[in-house]
């Protein structure tokens, strides 16, 4: 069995090539090259020089001579949108640099995103380009909502490999692309990192977590052979169990139970994401590289940690600020597998009083009860606040989303609803004063980057890592209880608006987002990390520090 707030527990279903003294990639043929690719000091140096075409400088197969290609990364991210949208994120970064990049989606992604952003999205650019695999899953009823991720874990395991395989050799022997030099796959898809090693690819993982919640996955295995794990039953759930300190882990002092990733609370020994989000982190340990979306700063006890058990540690958060920097023909790609209501955005721009607005949105996953749903809205009603609240069609658990009429009516002249938004957009408006989340990693460092406090309700897998860093580490957010009540939600939403908390919450979150922004500048420690990182790529030199 395993547990989601309010939900009863259920068991989970069985640019140039300009350096060309750069060292050789190694390579499992007899062919001699030279990889190319930009690190940032150098971006900068020759930004002038034009971009070379990806089939330029590509040595054909066999060939003895020694001649310069493009660096040629393959990204894969695991089909959801947590995952799809800093994979894209560093993507863009790596092609920013010099790297010919391709992005693979599931066919099922790849559909969706054409229909939320059109042909534009998937275009590619020079040196940019999207492949498609299959995930492994029977035709769905409904093909614009997240696929259950139980199943997607099992199937894309068991069947995304071969043809991942297929593609690897296609793009090899493809003329006028380069060669495939590493592959950079996703921390729950380490299939496609086992497929690189075997031929000869050199393999690196992204865990698009925080850097605690990857170190409390890394430690499911340590919490069962303990016996922490699984649960003796369900009052373990709500007598307290889950309050037990846990005082061993590396790097997180404090921690409790109930801040370890959600998928220990079970009953269940055999559990299906139990096993699977365990193993996957175990598998990291087998990579050449973890890479994380995080910055030193923000989670330096556990980065600190983990760079004590893995060889090299990549830290290059926030990601989206490399992103943003690419710009260019890369604009018009975006990651977003809803179609985006941009109208809030003007709703935004007029309202009178800065940081007045409470933005609501609890990401692409969570599910809640209906009546979780008319607690909200009453909360934010009797709040008084006014407020941007994305409702998901699929937000509420085998029904429709449908908030009470009579809380449209009363709300009307100070709220806002969308199906979907831009969310770095609205977080970074002068409007938005308070973040209500469920705590995804993507959504919390939004929030950091752009300053907002958070009212946290965490929903699974290391979103309640993220709150307890959050509230109790960062000082930046509030928890709401998972049994949600509207008096609790006015109430917080009226403290972290107005009240002394939420004064120092802001004061807070300003210089949490000041830290971020030193991280991404140069002489900060993810820019130097995303050089290192673009060097080991280049070079596959095991030397290369973290």
């Amino acid at each position: 069995m395993v547990y989601t707030p309010g939900k009863p527990t259920t068991k989970h279903r069985p640019p140039p090539a300009v350096d060309s003294h750069l060292p050789t990639i190694p390579r499992t043929d007899k062919s001699i090259t030279i990889v190319t690719a930009l690190s940032d000091s150098t971006y900068r140096e020759h930004s002038s020089l034009p971009p070379t075409s990806p089939g330029s400088a590509t040595m054909s197969s066999g060939s003895e001579d020694a001649l310069p290609r493009r660096a040629h990364a393959v990204l894969i991210p695991q089909p959801a949108q947590g995952h799809v949208t800093p994979m894209l994120h560093l993507a863009k970064a790596l092609h920013a640099r010099g790297f010919h990049v391709t992005y693979v989606n599931s066919e099922y992604n790849h559909r969706r995103l054409l229909r939320s952003r059109g042909p534009a999205s998937l275009a590619g650019a020079d040196g940019f380009r999207f492949e498609a695999v299959p995930d492994g899953l029977p035709p769905s009823d409904n093909d614009d909502v997240t696929q259950d991720i139980a199943a997607l874990c099992l199937s894309t395991t068991e069947h995304s490999a071969a043809p991942f395989r297929d593609l690897l050799a296609r793009l090899n022997a493809t003329t006028g692309c380069p060669p495939v030099t590493c592959v950079i796959a996703d921390g729950v898809m380490s299939f496609a990192q086992r497929v690189a090693e075997d031929m000869g690819i050199l393999a690196l993982v992204f865990w698009t977590t925080s850097a605690c919640g990857f170190m409390g996955y890394l430690h499911f295995a340590e919490l069962i052979r303990r016996g922490y794990v699984p649960l003796k039953d369900e009052s373990d759930l709500t007598n307290g169990y889950l309050d037990t300190e846990i005082d061993w882990i590396q790097g997180m002092p404090g921690i409790r139970l109930k801040d370890i990733p959600s998928f220990i609370r079970t009953t269940d020994r055999d559990d299906v994401m139990l096993n699977f989000d365990g193993g996957e982190a175990q598998n990291a340990r087998k990579a050449r590289g973890v890479i994380l979306n995080t910055y030193d700063a923000l989670e330096q006890g556990v980065v600190d940690a983990l760079r004590r058990e893995f060889p090299r540690v990549f830290t290059v958060g926030p990601l989206a600020a490399f992103a943003a920097h690419a710009g260019g023909e890369l604009d018009a790609i975006g990651g977003n597998l809803w179609k985006e209501d941009t109208s809030c955005l003007r709703w935004l721009d007029a309202q009178q009083r800065p940081g007045s607005v409470v933005y609501v949105n609890f990401g692409s996953i969570t599910v809640m009860s209906a009546a979780q749903l008319a607690e909200f809205a009453w909360g934010l009603a009797a709040s008084g606040r006014p407020f941007l609240w994305v409702i998901r069609p699929d937000l509420v658990s085998g029904e429709n989303a449908m908030v009470p009429e009579e809380f449209i009516v009363k709300t009307k002249e100070r709220g806002v609803l969308a199906s979907w938004c831009p969310q770095e957009l609205v977080l970074s408006h002068p409007s938005v004063g308070l973040f209500l989340t469920h705590c995804g990693w993507n959504s919390t460092l939004e929030s950091i980057c752009a300053g907002v406090p958070m009212l946290c309700w965490p929903f699974f897998a290391e979103q309640p890592t993220n709150c307890h860093y959050v509230c109790a580490k960062w000082g930046i957010g509030m928890e709401i209880d998972g049994d949600v009540r509207r008096e609790e939600v006015a109430r917080l939403v009226r403290e972290a608006m107005d009240g002394d908390s939420g004064k120092a919450m802001r004061v807070k979150a300003m210089a949490w987002k000041e830290r971020a922004r030193e991280a991404v500048e140069k002489g900060g420690s993810s820019r130097k990390n995303l050089d290192r990182l673009v060097q080991f790529l280049i070079t596959g030199n095991a030397d290369v520090p973290s």
